[in-house]
């Protein structure tokens, strides 16, 4: 089963968000979509160590990759060597690209966030924002956890020591409402795939889309 059709990828600029697979989501997609895909990032990523990729990219240089390759990762260069948005309109990547799939928030590798202010960033252009949630860190310290448990305790009313529960995490998700599509990453039990169907009644009642499964497996399920 592929996860591309489930999510309801369109062409065009799609954000990703969130926490607990954004990496690997983006990789999976790529390779499930028909035509020419750019990777890239509104903020910092890590990249992709089996493609291609193009640093501080000119247009005629991303149309020359895509031309050799049917999946290219656009990335400009800090100071410190980290990967960061490119440079380019998204308006142009997209023109250039049939999908450009944006990772547009950070995590510190925690499976669950709470977000800032200034997060996530959201290309102006985007069709579509997909916020994953890592399921892993359900029923254990929110402190351990959660990326930002500052921000996460009092979106519902608990403490760092407290237990990340399903009930807690979808009042945050519902609180910040930032996306119209959550991917719950990491179901691969029973118990975790209950789990993510108290998360998914909590975020359908706001009209949103919700799929559940795990990367790993290659199992995924419509909730």
């Amino acid at each position: 089963m592929k996860l591309a059709p489930l999510l309801k990828i369109e062409k065009g600029v799609t954000a990703i968000i969130g926490s607990g697979g954004k990496t690997t989501l983006l990789r999976t997609l790529s390779g499930e979509l028909p035509g020419r895909v750019l990777l890239c990032t509104s903020t910092h990523f890590q990249g992709y160590a089996d493609l291609p990729t193009v640093l501080d990219p000119t247009e005629a240089d991303l149309r020359k990759a895509l031309a050799a390759h049917p999946i290219v990762c656009a990335a400009g260069r800090s100071p410190t060597g980290k990967l960061v948005d490119c440079g380019l309109p998204y308006e142009t990547l997209a023109d250039l690209a049939d999908f450009v799939l944006v990772e547009a928030d950070g995590s510190r590798r925690r499976p669950l966030k709470a977000h800032a202010r200034h997060e996530p960033v959201i290309p102006p252009c985007t069709r579509q924002v997909i916020c994953v949630v890592g399921l892993s860190g359900l029923h254990r310290p929110v402190s351990e956890v959660v990326h930002r448990p500052e921000l996460f305790c009092p979106l519902v009313g608990c403490t760092p020591e407290d237990e990340a529960t399903p009930e807690r995490v979808a009042r945050a998700l519902v609180q910040e409402h930032l996306a119209d599509t959550y991917f719950l990453n990491q179901a691969e039990s029973g118990s975790v795939l209950q789990d993510a169907k108290i998360i998914a009644s909590h975020l359908k009642s706001q009209g949103s889309s919700v799929v559940a499964g795990s990367q790993r497996e290659k199992r995924y399920y419509i909730l």
